[in-house]
């Protein structure tokens, strides 16, 4: 089997950043939440605040969504076509993608692409609450060998080098910069 990230390697961009924009863009009662998004991030940005605690007060937009299910079948109808023509030409039906981004946002785009085995992060789509560690990291070796014990892994893709434990299952691995693939640095 072969293992992908998401954001940055087989998609264009980061899709969770892009659903939130999307989210603002398209729905003006999420506005007064703008300020403490500011508050968030920066608190962030200054190490006082950690990536996961960061991301779960980031959520909190969830609870003021109308109808969440809909606005992702819109948000993908506008975005599916960031997946990397790369990544189309090779797609195995073993594929794993394995992201930090949250379960809930990946599902309806695994579906469009025929990806039957994804593993992200768990954050409840309604409260923003995460139900699990951020799938990120060595997280995601524990996620994936949770799931596929015995799995051979005979490539891996990522735009990070924070994937290096995941790097280290496969047989190959490939830095992902766009449509560029390089060799992991070793």
């Amino acid at each position: 089997m072969n293992a992908f990230d998401f954001d940055k390697t087989i998609f264009h961009g980061d899709s969770t950043a892009r659903f939130y924009a999307y989210c603002y863009k398209h729905i003006p009662a999420l506005w007064p939440t703008i300020p403490g998004q500011l508050g968030n991030a920066l608190l962030f940005a200054c190490k006082i605040r950690k990536k996961q605690q960061f991301k779960e007060r980031m959520y909190r937009f969830l609870t003021k969504l109308p109808d969440i299910d809909s606005l992702l079948e819109k948000f993908w109808d506008e975005n599916i076509s960031r997946v990397q023509p790369w990544y189309l030409a090779m797609q195995r039906e073993d594929d794993i993608i394995i992201s930090a981004s949250p379960e809930f946002l990946l599902e309806p785009a695994m579906k469009r692409l025929g990806i039957r085995h994804m593993m992200a992060s768990r954050v409840d789509k309604h409260t923003g609450a995460y139900t699990g560690l951020n799938c990120h990291g060595q997280e995601k070796v524990v996620r994936f060998r949770a799931v596929f014990p015995d799995a051979h892994v005979e490539q891996f893709y990522s735009d990070s080098l924070s994937d290096t434990p995941m790097a280290l299952l496969a047989d190959e691995a490939f830095l992902v910069d766009n449509d560029k693939l390089s060799p992991w640095p070793r």
